[in-house]
């Protein structure tokens, strides 16, 4: 169904001048500022109110970060709490009340298996500082440098986590196929396609000319991000953990994005009931505030003090947040909650397809969610059944939803996939608005009659 645009307010000076002062002063590496330029001022669960009046839906929720929304009322006061209390701020890797109630709440929500015998590193702020400092502790650990990782992989911007994703060069990393059924690399799809590309990585681990360097640690993520929204199959994380355990190899689980309740389980490796051997944890731990941290098996614990450092490894409020976060998670039973409600927004973002053949694939886990566009008019590329991508329809699709006041992010190889990234305090109510909005946007996109195709040619 249709939803009436909100008249904006005639945007002032002030909110004007923000947006060209950022333009003028800020790197040409920004990102969301780009396809997103509004002026947030206020935000409450999944609301976001701009500098001019209008109010979004907020999707995209932080990348990820914001498992509670905006503002949540039990983190507010977690934050307020140790700021009344007089307690230091920054205290670098001292003990303090606040990481070890963060620590015990963490530690209760992992797998018991995995908890029962962990260790925590706490890294500096960012997801990616974790998984460089899981890349180090493998390899100390087994005394070997090569690292295993998947294609459409996203870890980080850091140089190591950089190359593990396939932005960079490193001899050290070799690149694995990562199971799909849309655009499976085999041209198979499901569990066929899934245990050709789980033969194919022994197969490189196991052929003395393969080239592969000995490998310290295999780093995988649950559901693929940025590279898609593409879910893990079951079966196939079983291989893989099957796999690294025969060998010796250690298996970090990247869960920066997946984890606190996203994907319908608390954490997504819990859906195939692998133990990894590294979790990588980021994002919605910290509440809203910066906050990474590598939990893994204690034999792996072999390094040397200052091993791996960070000056703001120790930040209070982003622990006390965290803290409330994770509580209110599992004692609402949230993750459950994902997956309910995430299974029947799939279904209807599926249903709009009969309308829209501009619609490749709608797939996800819980509430990580994504709508691949495709050219429903151009050939098949590469002899396959699947209509090409569709990147320049994409980007208009993004922009027809904000005029429509919802925020939403694009990924995948080719940036075009959909991506919803509700938190999950989610209404039925809010989910229905939530899809309406991107089919009246979608429409709105289709309908453009200067909106040119990925091959140049103008419909």
């Amino acid at each position: 169904m249709a939803v009436t645009e909100p008249a904006p307010a005639a945007p002032p000076a002030a909110y004007e001048g923000i947006l060209r002062r950022q333009a003028m002063r800020e790197s040409a590496a920004r990102t969301y500022a780009r396809s997103l330029p509004i002026v947030p001022v206020r935000a409450r669960g999944l609301t976001i109110e701009g500098a001019d009046g209008r109010r979004y839906l907020d999707c995209l929720s932080g990348a990820g970060t914001l498992a509670l929304g905006h503002n949540h009322p039990v983190v507010l006061e977690a934050i307020k709490k140790v700021l009344d209390s007089g307690a230091p701020l920054h205290v670098l890797d001292l003990a303090t009340p606040v990481k070890d109630a963060f620590t015990t709440e963490l530690f209760a929500t992992l797998p018991r298996e995995f908890a029962d015998n962990a260790r925590i590193q706490f890294c500096g702020p960012a997801g990616t500082d974790a998984v460089e400092a899981a890349f180090k502790l493998v390899r100390a650990a087994t005394g070997r440098s090569g690292l295993l990782a998947f294609t459409g992989a996203y870890h980080g911007m850091t140089a190591g986590a950089l190359a593990a994703s396939g932005g960079a060069e490193d001899v050290r990393v070799t690149r694995l196929p990562y199971p799909q059924d849309y655009r499976c690399p085999f041209g198979i799809g499901g569990e066929r396609g899934a245990q050709i590309a789980a033969r194919w990585t022994e197969s490189v681990l196991d052929d003395p000319k393969s080239g592969t360097p000995a490998p310290a640690g295999m780093i995988v993520e649950p559901v693929q991000g940025e590279g898609g929204v593409n879910p893990a199959p079951d079966g196939w994380m079983r291989r893989m953990r099957d796999i690294t355990a025969s060998r010796s190899i250690p298996l970090i689980a990247d869960e920066v994005q997946t984890g606190v309740g996203r994907t319908g389980a608390f954490w997504a490796v819990e859906h195939s009931g692998v133990v990894p051997d590294v979790m990588v944890l980021s994002k919605a731990i910290g509440g809203s505030l910066p906050l990474a941290v590598i939990v893994y098996r204690s034999e792996l614990d072999t390094w040397q003090p200052g091993a791996h450092a960070g000056t703001f490894r120790g930040n209070q409020l982003a622990m006390a947040a965290g803290t409330a976060t994770l509580a209110h998670v599992r004692e609402n039973r949230l993750a459950e909650r994902a997956a309910v409600l995430g299974a029947r927004m799939l279904a209807n973002l599926r249903a709009l397809a009969a309308d829209h053949p501009c619609i490749g694939d709608v797939r996800g886990r819980g509430l990580m969610i994504g709508v691949e566009l495709v050219d429903p008019e151009a050939a098949p590329v590469d002899g396959g059944n699947e209509a090409p991508p569709d990147p320049v329809l994409a980007v208009a699709v993004q922009q027809e939803c904000l005029r429509r006041g919802l925020i939403v992010e694009l990924g995948g190889r080719h940036s075009t996939v959909v991506r919803l990234l509700p938190p999950l305090t989610l209404t039925d109510e809010q989910a229905t608005a939530v899809v309406d909005r991107l089919a009246d946007a979608m429409a709105a996109a289709e309908r453009s009659p200067h909106r040119r195709t990925a091959t140049g040619s103008i419909r």
